[in-house]
């Protein structure tokens, strides 16, 4: 694989990651089965955030507001961040979790905001959908590079929660973008000692903040 291509793939693969249940597409009435609802949810859901979050005319600021709006509307940042820190989260003070939560959000709006900015007309082909268990349906998609005839594969699971379907994984080319994160934070820590602070602290670099 090109250094282009990867640096392509890396850009669309965050594009794709942190739309994770910003947009809700109503419940299963509106399509003939869970697996079809499944994807139209997909579909719809990359063709609105191009829409809406890739307009060159928009200030980075506007662009910010506007994703962190639909990041709190639809996606479940507290659980998905619990998640991530893992046995960590217990270990935190209140203090610590409350900031940490804070810092994860600020994470995800700006690092995604500037990634969505530099779409690049990369399409979306779902190629199927398949029930994983009960609960949850995996759809199968490929990415597809302008101009090129390269792909990549993206695989969504999918769950329908409260009459709405959400995005509870994305795996790209076969790796968890969840367990990524999960993983790059708990090596974080251990480097600190163990101590939250350690993460803490390496967050508010990321973001240029103090504490």
């Amino acid at each position: 694989m090109t250094g282009t291509m990867l640096n392509r793939r890396n850009c669309l693969a965050g594009f794709l990651v942190l739309n994770m249940a910003v947009f809700g597409f109503s419940g299963m009435g509106q399509a003939g089965s869970f697996e079809e609802g499944a994807s139209k949810f997909i579909k719809s859901m990359a063709d609105k955030a191009i829409a809406s979050l890739t307009d060159e005319s928009i200030a980075v600021e506007e662009r910010e507001a506007n994703f962190r709006q639909l990041l709190n509307e639809h996606f479940a940042v507290e659980t998905i961040g619990r998640w991530v820190l893992g046995r960590y989260w217990r270990k935190a003070t209140e203090e610590e979790q409350e900031e940490y939560l804070k810092l994860f959000e600020d994470l995800i709006v700006a690092s995604y905001v500037e990634r969505f900015a530099r779409y690049a007309g990369e399409t979306l082909d779902i190629t199927k959908t398949v029930l994983a268990d009960k609960v949850d349906a995996i759809v199968y998609s490929r990415i597809s590079l302008p101009g090129s005839v390269d792909f990549f594969e993206v695989n969504w699971r999918v769950r329908l929660r409260d009459d709405k379907y959400k995005i509870v994984d994305v795996i790209v080319e076969g790796i968890s973008m969840g367990q990524t994160q999960r993983s790059e934070f708990s090596s974080v820590i251990r480097n600190h000692g163990g101590k939250i602070e350690g993460l803490l602290s390496e967050l508010r670099k990321r973001l240029n903040k103090t504490a």
